[in-house]
């Protein structure tokens, strides 16, 4: 029979057209390790697998391997490995209530005839029947094979899972003899084999349309209704991602999908905040007596070079102060510490009906294999393995023990080194000011903390990038120094190291302009000096807020698209770079003409750390989103924004840029979940400093309350703050200037004669008072105001969470019934399955004369 021609070049099947690739292994015929391959591939055929050998194209030195299972060994291993198939399609039972609400939905729907339908749904014509989905599953057995739904023994199997087959047999054949020598991981470790990988579906573009054609292969499929631009506002198919790439890296797309599905009613609200800002600025007594004062002098904010300025220069910096720290601040800040309980709890829910839409639920990781580093090290120390029952390397305690407390040191010592390029930032910014204040050009000059602070956040995000690249070659070395046993301790270990690194190195900034800022400067004519030497940086006259808001909006913003272009773009410029080096070397011969295991060959491999980066980066952007939001409420909008281009990003880069990479299981996204119920709770005590600390709501609070107009009325209006910034300036004399302080100007420019008294920010006492300069009354309430706030607001919180907590159960209640029937339905299959055993035998019995009392019927 004549094979048609597309199965022979696409490069997806043997020569003969019929025995589909399910893995490609690629060596290169120069390298010394031939015995190793051999032996390798002659323990493949005997598993069964079969192999067909081809020459590169592009380089006569490299050897593709195609590997094949034929359908007795998927058979055999499938029941092994405890594959679950599909044996029976599901039939859901509605509750009256359901069918009731059901009713109601149709009625509603006739109504809305003219409205888009679901628009953000796919289009069910276009996806795939994806039957195993709308089955219920069992482990597959061959004894019972015929009760699982099997149309076509080619395709019960579906790619991924072919793949995952033959990874498992490939794991454990030995490429030697000893009983360690065995494994494709070793061989690729000692480079034996160049590559392993299993082959893409062919092309993910097409000259047809996929409307009018239908998809060529479940790879276009996925680019059209995924990873394409045009489809950046639809649902994921996550089903199809899943039977594509894996339950892992499903796992990963649906818990992306669900965060940034979450980030809407933040970001509205965040949105809400500064518009409510917006909306009340011209009714805010605050900024109006800032912007109207023009006959109070403050006291310079550097030593020398700085001048007198008036109160009324930072009119614009108190507007903008208010947009984020007004009325609607605390509210917002309580809502999102509740958002970040109700985002995790309910992702536990949603993870839970994915895991046993997947299959998930009873599935459990199998014993790992040794690392073949770890092997090395401790291979003359044995001890017996209690699972398995075979001798295996040992880690005496000792040396674990001393090996950790290295590790720990360097943990330290890296974490010091981020404070020191914090204090080299503080030295930067004190010693900066000066200078922009002396700056020739006017526009620098008269805002020179404003320019002080956009340089240092910038300079402090080229210091991030930089400490990246050493933190990860730290932390990869650390990992290995402690010599983790398996793959998951090392990705563990690996995993909090640099969530520790980057998250102090992308947060040690902002926490110091948060919560020490401004704080410990002194007062004029005794100020604090860093060695005796540089005044400390002072708050702008507006306050500190600002310049905790440009931090998060510079960092936040620059950091993203560096992200976004080295996710993207870099693996994009790799890949332009291949294809212009085979155009060179081929001439005009298309791509298009090679087989599909040369094509994958020279796309780029998945990061070999798998989909840590990927994770990082959006539990880092958690971080930001939830620990300082109540100084930034457009952070949720930020991060929205991101996430909508990020799945495409990512959805892009995985069909289109990287090699398939192998489809592997995970019932959860492991480590993750604790750290983000860790960043949830620190965010709940960040946010309750910034808010008592940082902003001026508790200042206000007690002005109102307790010195205000409306003292002891009980009240808190606009009307209630008037005279509340005269209240919160000092009262300095400028013949009391230390003489490295004392300003070149004299102040004669704002009253035609030297100034005697300038303002600063402070409750203390006049100069002329039996104290001077001690802390007013008023500073104590404020202080005993602030503590008082921050231990409610965290009490009320965390009250707030763990309610939610309680509340929310972990499974949902149709899923619980829904997981009942179907261990229903498998125990009545394998009853059945014994039944017809019993009866099978007993009319062999029979047929051979053999009768015997009391038999079951």
């Amino acid at each position: 029979q004549e094979v048609p021609d597309k199965n022979k070049t696409n490069g997806l099947y043997f020569r003969d057209g019929k025995c589909r690739i399910d893995y490609i292994l690629v060596y290169r015929k120069s390298n010394p390790q031939t015995e190793k391959r051999e032996v390798f591939e002659r323990n493949i055929r005997a598993e069964g697998l079969q192999m067909e050998k081809e020459s590169s194209l592009t380089n006569s030195d490299i050897i593709f391997v195609k590997l094949h299972a034929p359908w007795e060994v998927l058979g055999k291993y499938a029941e092994l490995m405890n594959v679950r198939m599909p044996f029976r399609r599901k039939i859901y039972y509605l509750h009256r209530r359901y069918k009731f609400m059901n009713r109601i939905e149709k009625q509603i729907s006739r109504f809305r005839g003219w409205l888009p339908r679901k628009p953000m749904k796919l289009d069910k014509e276009t996806l795939p029947d994806l039957e195993e989905n709308d089955c219920y599953t069992a482990p597959f057995s061959q004894q019972r094979i015929h009760h699982f739904i099997i149309h076509n023994k080619d395709t019960f199997f579906n790619n991924a899972t072919r793949s995952r087959i033959v990874h498992h047999i490939l794991q454990r054949v030995k490429y030697e003899e000893g009983k360690n020598k065995i494994g494709l991981n070793r061989l690729l470790s000692n480079g034996s084999y160049e590559a392993a990988f299993p082959l893409h579906e062919g092309s993910y573009r097409s000259k047809n349309s996929i409307k009018t054609h239908g998809a060529e292969n479940h790879r276009h499929l996925l680019y059209e209704c995924w990873a394409s631009w045009g489809v950046w506002y639809k649902y994921q198919p996550l089903d199809l991602v899943r039977r594509y790439f894996g339950e892992k890296i499903g796992l990963y797309f649906a818990w992306l999908g669900w965060y940034t599905g979450m980030l809407f009613p933040a970001a509205f609200i965040g949105l809400f905040v500064f518009l409510y800002g917006v909306t009340t600025l011209n009714h805010c007594q605050v900024s109006k007596e800032v912007c109207q004062a023009t006959d109070i002098i403050m006291c310079p904010i550097c030593d020398k070079y700085c001048p007198f300025m008036r109160l009324s220069d930072s009119c614009v910096y108190a507007k903008v102060t208010h947009l984020f720290d007004n009325g609607a601040t605390v509210f917002f800040a309580v809502f999102m510490a509740v958002w970040a309980t109700v985002f995790l709890e309910f992702w536990k829910r949603r993870r839970a009906v994915i895991a046993y839409d997947w299959d998930l639920i009873d599935w459990e990781e199998e014993e790992e294999e040794i690392r073949p580093q770890f092997e090395a090290k401790y291979s003359k120390k044995e001890r017996m393995n209690p699972i398995s029952g075979k001798p295996e390397p040992y880690q005496a305690f000792a040396d674990k023990c001393s090996r950790l407390i290295v590790s720990a040191s360097g943990i330290f010592f890296m974490i010091c080194v981020v404070i020191a390029a914090v204090f080299g930032i503080v030295i930067y910014r004190v010693v900066t000011v000066s200078t922009f204040a002396a700056f020739k050009w006017a526009l620098i000059r008269n805002n020179s903390q404003v320019a002080t602070t956009g340089t240092a956040v910038c300079i402090n995000f080229c210091i991030i990038m930089l400490l990246n690249v050493l933190y990860e070659k730290v932390a990869l070395f650390l990992t290995n120094l402690e010599q983790p046993r398996t793959e998951s301790e090392w990705e563990n270990s690996f995993t909090l190291k640099m969530f520790l690194f980057q998250f102090v190195n992308l947060n040690s900034s902002t926490f110091y302009i948060a919560f020490f800022l401004g704080r410990f400067t002194g007062h004029p004519g005794a100020y604090l000096r860093l060695i005796n030497r540089w005044r400390l940086e002072e708050c702008h006259p507006s306050g500190c807020l600002i310049d905790l808001c440009m931090q998060m909006g510079i960092i936040m913003v620059l950091k993203q698209t560096w992200n976004n272009f080295m996710e993207l773009g870099y693996p994009l410029i790799q890949n332009w770079w291949t294809r212009r080096k085979l155009r060179q070397e081929y001439g005009t011969q298309s791509k298009t003409s090679f087989p599909q295991w040369e094509k994958d060959y020279n796309l780029q491999p998945m990061n070999a750390y798998g989909l840590f980066d990927e994770y990082l980066e959006m539990i880092l952007q958690f971080g930001f989103t939830t620990i300082f939001v109540a100084a930034f409420p457009l952070a949720p909008l930020l991060a929205l924004l991101n996430n909508i281009i990020e799945i495409r990003l990512d959805a892009y880069k995985f069909v289109t840029q990287w090699r398939r990479p192998l489809a592997s299981r995970a019932k959860d996204i492991g480590i993750w979940y604790g750290i983000l119920e860790g960043i949830g709770i620190l965010s709940v005590i960040t946010n309750a400093f910034v808010i008592a600390v940082t902003s001026d709501f508790i200042p206000r609070l007690v002005y109102a309350y307790k010195y205000g107009p409306c003292a002891g009325q009980g009240e808190a209006g606009q009307k209630c703050m008037v005279g509340y910034v005269n209240a919160s300036l000092s009262v300095f004399l400028v013949s009391d200037f230390e003489n490295r302080s004392e300003p070149t100007s004299n102040g004669s420019e704002f009253s035609g004669s030297p100034l005697k008294y300038c303002r600063y920010r402070d409750y203390r006492d006049p100069p002329h008072s039996p104290v001077p300069y001690g802390y007013t009354l008023q500073f104590w309430h404020v202080l005993a105001a602030r503590l008082a706030f921050i231990i409610v607001f965290e009490h009320l919180v965390f009250c707030i969470k763990h309610l939610i907590s309680y509340l929310i159960p972990d499974l949902p209640k149709d899923l619980r019934d829904r997981m009942r029937r179907e261990k229903y339905l498998i125990q009545e299959m394998m009853y059945e399955a014994e039944l017809e055993r019993l009866q099978k035998e007993r009319k062999e019995r029979k047929k051979n004369g053999k009768c015997y009392h009391n038999e079951w019927p």
